[in-house]
């Protein structure tokens, strides 16, 4: 009778700690994607230096925040985050151009401390553009590969990207041998896992060739447009873009997408493009 009532306990304690870990195997998570305007203060009618502190602070309100155009006021872009934030900046080893910039492509962290994070630059492998067509060539662009894995949990990865500007057929082909590049590594790496690819991909949605490249990467990489049918504010172009899959192992429940309209101050947007925003649960 004893070790029948011991074997009974022992079975209850085993549940409730199965109950337990699923209830941690869910995790909230809110993700910011944003361009930040941020080219040198020679090439800008604002006010970086008034703009970036205000953008900085706004960072600590999510978990993840997935930068672009960080060229020129990194300082200030960081001078404001919470004192546990991490801030992952892409800037090439080497860069043969003594004119040139780095990717601007920066992420800040203020997800748990029992989370790993693991970050992985690349360069793209072509550009379009020195003296026309947006002077692409002048910036080592490229991605941020971020793998993220929760506790008890397996990982999953965000793709951050801001790629080649400018309206020509030639800007459009880099921009395609960008998407290779980029599906190419995410095959390899990222595999079937779990993804969320974000970015600003200068895929305009009224340009009927962008619109192609852009189902051309989704279709490569099963990935989910999560603003295909959500209205932003009407000021803005789409050039920038959240896509998501889920893996055989984590799965996502998207809560909330939109654009994040409190980045303003007074003088207006805190920069040309929109603060895009997810809030999603990320379960096992």
């Amino acid at each position: 009778m004893k070790m029948r009532i011991n074997n009974l306990l022992l079975g209850l304690l085993i549940a409730s700690l199965n109950l337990f870990a699923s209830e941690e195997e869910t995790y909230e998570l809110k993700i910011l994607v944003y361009n930040t305007h941020g080219l040198p203060g020679i090439f800008l009618s604002d006010k970086p230096d008034i703009r970036f502190p205000i953008i900085s602070e706004k960072t600590n309100l999510f978990g993840i925040s997935l930068l672009q155009e960080d060229y020129a006021h990194h300082e200030k872009l960081i001078s404001n985050i919470n004192e546990n934030s991490l801030a992952y900046r892409n800037l090439p080893e080497n860069m043969a151009c003594p004119f040139c910039t780095g990717s601007g492509l920066t992420v800040v962290s203020n997800l748990p401390d029992n989370w790993k994070i693991e970050v992985e630059n690349e360069t793209f492998t072509t550009c379009s553009g020195w003296i026309r067509g947006a002077n692409d060539c002048f910036a080592y662009k490229g991605f941020q590969l971020i793998k993220i894995t929760p506790p008890l949990m397996d990982s999953f990865f965000i793709l951050n990207t801001h790629m080649d500007a400018g309206r020509r057929d030639s800007d459009r082909s880099a921009r395609r041998e960008q998407l290779i590049q980029i599906t190419s590594f995410l095959k390899e790496k990222a595999k079937e896992g779990a993804l969320i690819l974000v970015g600003d991909l200068n895929l305009h949605s009224k340009s009927a060739g962008d619109m192609e490249l852009l189902d051309m990467l989704k279709e490569n990489l099963n990935l989910k447009d999560l603003f295909h049918d959500v209205e932003i504010n009407k000021q803005w172009s789409i050039l920038d873009y959240i896509l998501i899959r889920e893996g055989k192992d984590i799965k996502f429940n998207i809560k909330n997408v939109g654009e994040d309209e409190s980045f303003k101050n007074e003088d207006g947007p805190l920069s040309d493009h929109p603060a895009l925003f997810v809030e999603l649960s990320v379960s096992s």
